[in-house]
């Protein structure tokens, strides 16, 4: 797992994932943050990155 920034536009790519969430109900929003998570784990694809991953977002969130 990268721990590291890892990103060429972080910035670019946070403002897109906020327009896309424009106008969203709180609904749709959580609906897209679910289908981006599962586009973004299927281009990683390897297991173990993954569960290192929810392990460490889970770290954050507590």
């Amino acid at each position: 797992m990268k721990t590291t920034l890892n990103l060429q536009d972080a910035d670019g790519f946070y403002e897109q994932l906020l327009d896309a969430h424009q106008g969203l109900s709180e609904e749709q929003s959580a609906l897209l943050n679910a289908r981006l998570i599962l586009l973004l784990a299927n281009q990683v694809g390897d297991a173990k990155v993954l569960k290192e991953c929810v392990e460490a977002a889970k770290t954050v969130a507590s």
